[in-house]
């Protein structure tokens, strides 16, 4: 009773300072949507403002009933993109579904809230207004922030060292052991090797590799060609000034002061909530090595944010921290829902120094399993006289019906964790399927480019939860 009861005056003390601030300005937050490369960054977010425009499906977001409107507005920063919220809504919900194109450089979108006015002042503010400023950049780039507390030797030695585990990184690496590093520059032999490695970087990504940094090799944009994506890895040597090896230490730094840091101020150090979206059923399906690489990727990354709760001063001076993090498992509907709170499981321990770290800082963090677009339905197989939970939809490119049981996630995940950990080639008693599948056809179409009317929106797995940790206190 006492709890509730310090819970309740809290909350009121909360929504007074919420209201008083919304007297003098119209509040923003900035959500960002991380993840690596087909994490599903661009279907989460289309989804959720689909489903933000039109609540239907949204039963968990427990301000639905205050929000008197919501509608896309101008993206804030003039020299970004606007997220092509439109056009990847029509590619999933058209006659032939299909997913969106990947994102292949920054775009924005700002989506603002009209709220009933509520609580002690509530007669004195009217509605009030609340801008949710959501950026989309290439998963690829992530890649990126583990660079940013490494020298050029270490992250040769530890590229090279990965090599010999991964079939497609032969190449490079016998290209790498033949150069002399302290032979002076050439160019000619430096964009060889600069072009051999992004070749190896795009095998290893098509293979469902993690780790493929830096990320501009695989998306350079304008930086194409350029002496700061003209760098590969190298084995150590007493390189003298002039030499191979020198330059390409030279301009490593130069690609993490010039491309990253830059990146990394414009964007990351402004988030206020933060949602990690991850593959982790992509990774299983590779098998150890993948999954291994997977949570040793995702927490170098992760160790370049800035968590903890905001504060007032803070603020002003421009230190800003990630207040909130939610760290989402995509692709629920993959499995059925029996197999949700495994999925979650496995995630949490995987991420689990990350998470100890934010909460440690003093941010919030949940974690869940998604799925920001279903595409399945669940079903009963029966198969050798065993009756499986499986899950059916629209195979990706046949276009067939197909049924899948992915095999038993574990409930404790170091079954899983600990082999990858100890370098196993394959899973010993366990055999785990992924198919690709295609959004479905028809039960879509109620989705609104508009003001949020109609009864639809896309239909999901616990997005209403995701959107109620990140932006329902300040709703």
């Amino acid at each position: 009773m006492f709890s509730s009861l310090t819970d309740g005056i809290s909350r009121q003390i909360g929504e007074i300072g919420a209201q008083l601030s919304s007297l003098v300005s119209e509040p923003s937050l900035r959500l960002g949507v991380t993840g690596l490369s087909r994490a599903g960054k661009t279907v989460f977010i289309t989804s959720l403002i689909a489903n933000l425009l039109d609540r239907g499906r949204m039963g968990q977001l427990k301000a639905g009933g205050r929000i008197e409107a919501v509608y896309l507005q101008p993206q804030p920063d003039d020299t970004l993109p606007r997220f092509g919220y439109e056009d990847h809504l029509a590619a999933l919900t058209g006659d032939h579904p299909s997913w969106p194109d990947s994102t292949r450089a920054v775009s924005e979108l700002r989506l603002s809230f009209r709220i009933a006015p509520y609580g002690v002042l509530g007669g004195l503010t009217g509605p009030r207004v609340l801008h949710v400023d959501i950026v989309d950049y290439p998963g690829e780039w992530l890649l990126d922030l583990a660079l940013l507390d490494k020298s050029y030797l270490q992250w040769s030695e530890e590229v090279l060292a990965r090599l010999p585990q991964r079939a497609v990184g032969a190449g490079y690496l016998a290209q790498a052991r033949a150069e002399d590093g302290a032979r002076a520059l050439d160019e000619a032999r430096a964009s060889a090797l600069a072009a051999a490695f992004t070749d190896y970087l795009h095998a290893a990504k098509a293979e469902g590799w993690s780790d493929c940094s830096p990320g501009r090799f695989l998306l350079p944009g304008d930086l194409a060609g350029s002496p700061a994506l003209t760098f590969a890895p190298l084995p150590p040597s007493d390189a003298p000034r002039g030499s191979m090896a020198r330059e390409m230490a030279r301009r490593f730094e130069a690609y993490k002061s010039r491309v990253v840091q830059p990146f990394f101020r414009q964007h990351f150090a402004k988030i206020d909530r933060q949602i990690v979206l991850v593959d982790v059923l992509g990774a299983i399906h590779q098998g150890p090595r993948a999954l291994e690489d997977l949570r040793r990727t995702m927490a170098d990354i992760l160790g370049a944010f800035k968590p903890g709760r905001s504060r007032f001063l803070a603020q002003i001076l421009g230190g800003r921290r990630v207040e909130k993090i939610l760290f989402a498992a995509t692709k629920a509907d993959h499995l059925h829902s029996a197999q949700h709170g495994a999925l979650t499981g496995i995630m949490q321990a995987m991420l689990r120094e990350a998470i100890s770290r934010a909460d440690f800082a003093g941010a919030q963090t949940a974690a869940l399993s998604l799925a920001s677009l279903r595409c399945t339905v669940e079903e009963m197989l029966s198969q050798n006289g065993e009756i499986l939970p499986a899950v059916r939809g629209r195979q990706l490119g046949s276009g067939k019906q197909v049924a899948l049981y992915a095999g038993e996630l574990p409930t404790d995940p170091m079954r899983l964790l600990s082999p990858a950990r100890q370098g196993a080639q394959a899973w010993l008693d366990a055999d785990f399927g992924m198919m690709q599948f295609a959004p479905a056809k028809g039960g879509m179409a109620s989705a609104s480019l508009g003001s949020g009317q109609g009864a639809g929106g896309l239909p999901h797995i616990r997005l209403d939860r995701a959107a109620e940790f990140l932006i329902g206190d300040r709703l």
